[in-house]
């Protein structure tokens, strides 16, 4: 019921923003925000934070409340569809390290039975959350989404987590994952080679390095492996040394901050020497050829929305297919703000793409 109401409440922003106070439209670089959105923002600029000084301030940045604040909000702002079927697995973590799972999602009626029609093309999903936070239950409405639109199956990998596990706990077992669905198609209903991989933030950061590790063999645990059909990247994190333009010009006042993403780099990458490796910061690989076609997405008031179009621009000079939008109005997480109508429809837009890229970029042979 809650995402229901604020879902009405959020229908009428300017009767929200004029009892806030906050009548003006906000712009920068000739880009206006989106007016729910905006409300969205004040509400928890507002409401959702303690002010400075003050203990709960002083533990803003305890990844055990941050985690259990994601979950809370993520019940919400984000409705739940029903017409999905989700079942859980445990798969095994490399190095020994103990089991980790994975949610598979599949939209009702597709997927069943085992003749080649019958067979999904598969997205293995990388939640974001800074690598610290976030997990299958923030990102289960998203992915219920996902696979709803794009007709696939959808993967979501509950990846371990800094700063218990830092670099490169996550990478290792995004890679692992990607091997755990590739080994198991005919078991899943998978299309045989019709993998591909999808990621929002740092769950973007890490899609962008398996297509990367996977492109001409890659380490062991997936040497054996063709690299994804395809990769979705929802305002990637490419580059931690977070010196790009929009970083500074857009690093206070629309929820995700220059500091929370210093302070989740701090977390996952406690050495410097790590942050211009490509296994961080994709967009610093010497060689991008030869990678999945991409479908890159940001929003314009994003501090990291030039990560991401730098990095679809890189890709493309290195010869790769990308679709690349920005979302002009938005802000960093509308893929997980869907009491916002109009963030809910970019969400379903993105996902149909991601589905079609999947369908286009698959080997020669019909798919159902």
């Amino acid at each position: 019921m809650v995402p229901r109401s604020l879902a009405r409440l959020f229908r009428h922003p300017d009767l929200v923003l004029a009892l806030l106070g906050k009548r003006a439209a906000v712009e920068r670089d000739g880009r206006v925000l989106n007016r729910s959105t905006q409300a969205l923002v004040e509400l928890t600029n507002r409401f959702g934070r303690e002010p400075d000084g003050s203990p709960e301030a002083a533990r803003r940045y305890d990844p055990v409340l941050m985690r259990t604040q994601l979950r809370r909000a993520a019940r919400a702002v984000m409705p739940v569809r029903t017409d999905v079927h989700v079942t859980g697995r445990v798969v095994p973590r490399p190095n020994g390290a103990p089991d980790m799972g994975v949610r598979i999602y599949r939209r009702f009626g597709s997927g069943l039975g085992r003749r080649r029609r019958d067979l999904l093309p598969a997205i293995v999903y990388f939640h974001g959350g800074g690598w610290v936070t976030g997990g299958l239950d923030t990102h289960d409405p998203t992915c219920r989404i996902l696979a709803s639109t794009s007709r696939c199956l959808v993967v979501a990998v509950d990846y371990r987590l800094a700063p218990e596990h830092s670099f490169p706990a996550a990478v290792d077992d995004a890679l692992a994952a990607y091997a755990w669905v590739h080994r198991h198609t005919g078991e899943l209903g998978i299309a045989e080679g019709q993998v591909g991989v999808m990621g929002d933030s740092a769950g973007g950061n890490l899609a962008a390095v398996v297509a990367q590790e996977t492109r001409n063999g890659g380490p062991a645990a997936v040497a054996d492996l063709p690299p994804p059909v395809a990769q979705g990247l929802v305002y990637p994190v490419a580059d931690v040394r977070f010196d790009t333009e929009s970083m500074e010009t857009l690093g206070d006042g629309f929820l995700l901050t220059r500091d929370t993403m210093e302070y989740y780099r701090g977390e996952y990458l406690p050495h410097r020497a790590d942050w211009e490796t490509p296994r961080a910061s994709p967009l610093l690989a010497g060689d991008l050829s030869g990678l999945a076609p991409a479908l890159v997405v940001t929003a314009g008031f994003d501090p990291l929305r030039d990560d991401g179009a730098n990095y679809a621009e890189a890709v493309r000079m290195a010869g790769v297919d990308v679709e690349y939008r920005c979302y002009d109005d938005q802000i960093h997480g509308f893929m997980v703000m869907g009491v916002l109508s109009d963030s809910l429809a970019l969400t379903t837009e993105v996902c149909d793409s991601m589905g079609r890229l999947m369908r286009r970029s698959a080997p020669k042979g019909p798919l159902a």
